[in-house]
């Protein structure tokens, strides 16, 4: 699998993610800008003594990721999507993509193809869930489906 964080802002939510994605085998998709620097003691503490077992892959926009991965099955999660995340079929190397923790995903990003958003449901009054939790969720429901496939 895939996680494709879009202009992330908070370096623990992206080490968390990166953590996240080391323990799954997922490759980290990191779009700029980054509201970080990569070195940051933050993000690094938050990984621990995972990033080394992460792939992470940086782009300079959203459409370099696309294009490095032509076919590529890409799932938008904003909270302004009709179909909850679980309605829909993964494959094994589907794309999550999410956007920052401020404004989410672009409309331009989203209107790319809005027949792949996806949401996380939740009670009206609340704005969003924590990305590095909301990564969790969705990516966690994607390898349901694949049968935890090389997880023990």
């Amino acid at each position: 699998m895939h996680i494709v964080l879009v202009e992330p802002e908070i370096p623990a939510n992206t080490g968390n993610i990166a953590r996240t994605c080391a323990v799954t085998g997922s490759s980290l998709h990191l779009v700029r800008p980054l509201g970080f620097s990569t070195a940051d003691k933050y993000l690094k503490r938050a990984g621990l003594d995972y990033w080394h077992l992460v792939e992470v892959l940086y782009y300079d926009s959203f459409q370099e990721v696309v294009e490095s991965h032509p076919g590529g099955c890409f799932y938008l999660v904003t909270t302004k999507a009709p179909r909850r995340y679980c309605q829909v079929t993964y494959q094994p190397d589907s794309f999550l993509v999410f956007g920052k923790e401020t404004r989410g995903l672009s409309p331009e990003i989203l209107n790319s193809a809005p027949e792949k958003q996806i949401r996380i449901p939740m009670v009206e009054e609340a704005r969003s869930l924590n990305l590095a939790n909301a990564v969790a969720v969705v990516l966690f429901e994607a390898l349901r489906q694949q049968g935890f496939r090389g997880l023990k």
